[in-house]
């Protein structure tokens, strides 16, 4: 394999470190045909630059493809900074960062993703024009995990419709793997319509909060996806949906907000030979993704504006699930398709293209 193989596909991929801050970070872009790559900043403590490298390279991609099928104009990109956040969370290493993405010119928009908040976005904009995802009072949109667990809500209410012909939450038995900003709101939600709940986080407390506020039925990480449920919605972290928990599903539909839930793209292929349904995470979760852009406008964020195209996740799910049945392919795989096509049909303007306007305020 040859040393550019691992980035085939990708645009452009850029390593930073400073010495003296502690700074390590990878922007990956994957994207820009739409126009410019936007996505999340992860800190996480990677156990090695591999690592860290691999999930940039794999989330950017997954970003492209979120965009696309959102019907949004603009490309995938990921932010990934490596370290402990409660340790080396500084002003200097997110302003280091923020240089990085400045770097880039605008072919990177830097947002909030695990680890990162829109307070730390703020810092990080000190440095960069192209940091979004802040608090309303510094001019962005806020916390994206409202509208990101709102697009999950619509999501699994449209599968239910596909597979069932109703789509009433009351007395449907919903799993939920993990209950942290998207997980927790999605269960009020679920809950407000009468759901019945079975949560599993491997953060307690969380767990024990969804349970007094919802009447969630707390459940061992381990044993949660083999619940007999109507739906799994897996909302913590990637490659769930793998060898080993295969065998154990006993759901009919699974729609959550955690990206790449698919450990392989043929997992995808075996779920529908099973009968379950799958709602692609790319699709589903893209409502922070849409909020975000949203603050791209002239005249910054407008909630209304941005929870409107929310609320076409069921429409475009219900294409993607139409589409899969009639060409016998996985909805994974419909779903990359109807991407790849607005990435083609719409990506070949860019010889017309000028530029991008936007986020220059």
């Amino acid at each position: 394999m040859g040393v550019f193989d691992r980035f085939a596909g990708h645009e452009q991929v850029l390593f930073t470190a400073d010495q003296a801050s502690g700074l390590r970070c990878v922007i990956a872009i994957h994207s820009t045909a739409l126009g410019p790559s936007l996505g999340g900043t992860r800190f996480v403590p990677y156990a090695t630059e591999e690592a860290a490298l691999a999930d940039a390279l794999r989330l950017s991609r997954a970003m492209t493809y979120k965009a696309a099928c959102a019907g949004l104009d603009i490309g995938g990109g990921k932010g990934i900074v490596i370290g402990d956040p409660s340790r080396m969370k500084t002003e200097a290493v997110l302003r280091g960062y923020g240089q990085a993405v400045e770097s880039l010119g605008g072919r990177y928009i830097a947002a909030c993703d695990m680890g990162t908040t829109p307070a730390d976005l703020a810092v990080v904009g000190r440095e960069t024009r192209w940091a979004r995802g802040t608090e309303p009072v510094e001019g962005g949109s806020g916390d994206s995990a409202r509208l990101t667990a709102y697009g999950v809500y619509l999501g699994i209410k449209a599968s239910l419709r596909w597979q069932f012909g109703d789509d009433r939450l009351d007395g449907c038995r919903i799993a939920i793997d993990g209950v942290g900003k998207v997980g927790l709101r999605l269960a009020g939600r679920l809950y407000e319509q009468g759901a019945q709940l079975y949560v599993a986080d491997i953060d307690t407390a969380a767990a024990e909060a969804a349970a007094t506020a919802y009447g969630a039925v707390i459940t061992p990480p381990e044993k949660l996806y083999g619940l007999e449920a109507d739906v799994l919605s897996p909302n913590s972290v990637g490659g769930v949906l793998n060898e080993a928990t295969l065998p154990e599903l006993r759901c009919r539909v699974i729609a959550g907000a955690a990206n790449n839930q698919l450990a392989t793209e043929d997992i995808a292929g075996r779920l529908a030979e099973r009968g379950i349904l799958y709602a692609p995470d790319f699709v589903v979760n893209a409502g922070g993704l849409i909020q975000v852009v949203d603050e791209l406008h002239e005249g910054g964020p407008v909630e209304e504006r941005a929870r409107a195209c929310a609320e076409t996740i069921p429409e475009r799910l219900t294409q993607i699930f139409a589409r899969a049945a009639d060409d016998g392919v996985s909805t994974e795989r419909a779903a990359v398709l109807l991407a790849e096509e607005r990435l083609r049909a719409v990506g070949r303007l860019r010889s017309f293209w000028s530029p991008w306007r936007h986020g220059s305020r």
